[in-house]
């Protein structure tokens, strides 16, 4: 048995985790979110990427290419590919996703196409090295997408999984480039980004790292327990229409999702003044993870940083996120 495996089985009693007894392994707490979010789409589903670059442009180190690529039958989702300079076959660079927060333009803004520089990952990551993608979250950007239409049809019940399937066919198309190492992929998000970069790093192992900024907290201390702003159709509308909103009957907590990473490399940015993810709920969802990181020897692998800010991620915050992906993604 491997190793990772063989020290989860003996994780027992471990009362900071959600109060649980026993630790379960990384299927068992996907089968906690996947009833809230619908179940992942199985292989079936995968259709050939059959990317397009619609443009390209040659800019000042690297190359940025519009492209889209096939998720599923009818349905392609729109991107940004950076490309660093001197990236090839021979010399394959790192890759990272870069998911975009809550922002009409969507995937522009990870681009440096917005007006923000702070939430330009991938913009400053291409210029570390690393070959950057960076899809539209379904419905925004270039991406239209009607949820209704897909839950009618039984193809997702939640824009959650819809994003996660689709961020899973991106790290299908990054391991297809010629220029990224497959082996060392990363996510970044920022807001709606950061919480969709750890879902998708619950339920895809290949990445690697993952940096979530303003992405989260408990969901007890989301606006005091309020959960209306996780039922759209865009994120998961069963956690009204089955579990009536109530923290305490939604089967899953973030404390789940952060524990399914170990012993990946996980970075929390959290804001003391963030409006929206309450921050001390951030600190039980590191604390509660701790006793497994500490467990499979992964302790350094589990870190949080709160800056003095609000829903943002300052620059300070920026350099230590983009020196962890370094540490673990650059040779």
């Amino acid at each position: 048995m491997p190793r990772i495996l063989l020290v989860l089985s003996l994780l027992l009693s471990l009362s900071d985790w959600a109060g649980a007894d026993e630790v379960p392994d990384r299927a068992t707490l996907r089968k906690k979110m996947e009833r809230a979010m619908g179940p992942l789409p199985g292989a079936d589903r995968k259709v050939p990427l059959d990317p397009k670059v619609v443009s390209e442009e040659k800019l000042d180190g690297y190359v940025r290419r519009k492209v889209t690529f096939a998720t599923e039958k009818g349905d392609r989702v729109p991107a940004w590919l950076l490309v660093p300079a001197g990236a090839t076959r021979e010399r394959r660079a790192p890759a990272v996703l870069c998911l975009h927060q809550t922002v009409a333009i969507g995937k522009d803004e990870p681009v440096g196409l917005g007006k923000q520089d702070s939430k330009a990952q991938a913009l400053h990551l291409v210029k570390r090295g690393y070959v950057c993608l960076a899809p539209d979250y379904p419905s925004f950007g270039e991406y239209k997408y009607d949820f209704p239409a897909a839950f009618k049809r039984g193809d997702y019940q939640s824009g959650t999984m819809k994003a996660i399937w689709n961020n899973m066919r991106a790290v299908d198309y990054l391991q297809s480039l010629p220029e990224a190492d497959a082996d060392r992929i990363g996510a970044i998000g920022h807001s709606l980004g950061g919480h969709n970069a750890m879902f998708t790093a619950a339920f895809d192992e290949r990445v690697k790292v993952i940096v979530s900024s303003c992405g989260f907290c408990s969901l007890e201390k989301y606006y005091k327990g309020n959960l209306k702003g996780w039922t759209s159709d865009r994120y998961m509308p069963k956690i009204a229409s089955e579990f009536g909103s109530d923290p305490k009957k939604v089967p899953f907590d973030f404390s789940d999702v952060v524990v399914s990473f170990a012993p990946r490399p996980f970075l929390a940015v959290a804001p003391e003044k963030d409006g929206n993810f309450e921050v001390s709920g951030v600190r039980d969802v590191i604390e509660a993870a701790k006793p497994v990181y500490k467990t499979l020897g992964a302790a350094d692998r589990l870190r949080a940083v709160y800056p003095d800010a609000g829903h943002d991620f300052p620059a300070d915050a920026r350099k230590t996120a983009y020196e962890f992906l370094d540490r673990f993604l650059q040779r």
